[in-house]
């Protein structure tokens, strides 16, 4: 009889997806990923700040894609199946096709203090409890903990899942991400910082977040 051996999941196995692929609607329509963040577009500061965590990098943009590319890692837009701007889980979709290594960690462009150990405590959750999704929870306003589906680690062999999904006409994170075994990861733990899943939906949160860098 032949085990079923999972890859192992250490940082090199991984591949960080940024995604940079949204209409920026409340930001008046402009390219999120490029406003700066302290001087550096949003999208390379993500870039940095992923890089150190996994093996490989990449980022799934919808314009201005020789801009995207300049910050030297590979750019891919949306896959075209699922229509134009068809949301997160179009740029899941680009990073499953695109993937080579066995596992891929999806972080969006406009969340720029997310923590230097996600994707550690991401693979150590996954891996404990031998699921198919991590994905991160923190602390929100109101006190109550609460998932962040765009942080979310899977499995390259999630394809063939996404793609019944979307051709189904599904188009929300959790809604497929249900339909498996999902650790939630919390990240409220002491010495995590309260701002780390603050996303900037205009310029005036994204200034506000410039005061909040560690």
């Amino acid at each position: 009889m032949t085990m079923n051996m999972t890859p192992p999941l250490h940082a090199e196995a991984i591949t960080g997806l940024i995604l940079a692929g949204g209409r920026g609607s409340r930001m008046g329509g402009v390219d999120k990923g490029l406003q700066n963040f302290n001087g550096v577009p949003l999208a390379l500061h993500t870039l940095m700040r992923l890089s150190p965590q996994v093996g490989e990098i990449m980022i799934n943009a919808n314009r201005n894609l020789a801009a995207y590319e300049s910050f030297g890692a590979p750019v891919w837009p949306d896959a075209t199946s699922l229509g134009e701007f068809a949301g997160p889980l179009a740029g899941f979709m680009t990073g499953l096709e695109r993937c080579e290594t066995p596992y891929l960690l999806t972080v969006p462009c406009d969340t720029p203090l997310f923590p230097h150990d996600l994707a550690a405590r991401m693979a150590q959750a996954m891996a404990q409890e031998n699921a198919d999704f991590a994905v991160a929870a923190a602390r929100e306003e109101d006190g109550q903990l609460r998932p962040q589906p765009v942080f979310c680690l899977m499995g390259t062999h999630m394809l063939e899942s996404l793609a019944r999904f979307t051709q189904g006409g599904g188009r929300k994170i959790d809604a497929w991400t249900a339909q498996h075994a999902t650790v939630i990861v919390p990240f409220d733990q002491p010495g995590d910082s309260a701002h780390g899943f603050f996303n900037a939906n205009t310029v005036a949160q994204l200034h506000q977040l410039e005061s909040h860098q560690p």
